[in-house]
């Protein structure tokens, strides 16, 4: 009790020394050395590796680059998109996808399953849409490129340049639809249906 916490705090870890000498039969115990990575003689060797040392679950052996995903349609490296070139580069397509209208239409006509003939003019609807979207488009392109010299040649002759609103261009289509109908013959037909959903719609109008 007239000791000091030091004194204590001595005597106790004189005491631990003691008991630990005795069951050690007073040996030196050593502490087991740290497994440690060697490399063989040349600085291109590989590691040798201590058994004692427990190797990770996950151990990466070789530095991998992370693989970036790119996205061709709005990566500057894949160049500027333009409907033109695009067009004459794949044009090779437009005489496949005509083969195989064909074929649809050769196989359509010898089939005799009426599921099987259901599925074929489906597909042959898809495959005549597509090409009137198509068709359209190129309409639409051709239009617009002859809109662009016509500016450029006023601006040669130091003219100001005009620009259609929407409301301009719709009519500009529908005078082109109308001229091209007139040619194919099914002018009368279209006005006809035209007429008819005209006055489904005024039935519904009304009270």
């Amino acid at each position: 009790s007239h000791l000091s916490f030091e004194e204590l705090l001595q005597m106790q870890s004189d005491v631990r020394t003691r008991v630990s000498k005795q069951v050690t039969g007073g040996k030196k115990t050593t502490k087991p050395a740290k497994a440690t990575a060697k490399q063989q003689q040349g600085k291109k060797g590989p590691l040798e590796m201590s058994a004692k040392k427990r190797v990770p679950f996950l151990r990466q052996v070789i530095s991998v680059k992370k693989k970036v995903n790119r996205d061709p349609r709005f990566d500057d490296l894949s160049g500027e998109y333009k409907p033109e070139i695009f067009m004459k580069t794949y044009s090779f397509l437009d005489s496949i996808k005509k083969r195989e209208k064909e074929m649809v239409q050769k196989q359509l006509k010898k089939c005799r399953n009426v599921e099987q003939k259901e599925k074929l003019k489906q597909l042959l609807n898809r495959v005549t849409q597509q090409e009137q979207a198509q068709k359209k488009k190129q309409e639409l392109r051709e239009r617009e490129l002859s809109l662009k010299r016509q500016r450029r040649e006023l601006a040669k002759q130091g003219k100001k340049p005009f620009f259609l609103k929407k409301s301009e261009k719709r009519k500009l289509e529908l005078a082109e639809k109308y001229a091209e109908l007139k040619r194919s013959g099914k002018l009368e037909s279209f006005l006809n249906k035209k007429r008819k959903r005209n006055a489904i719609k005024d039935k519904r109008r009304l009270p």
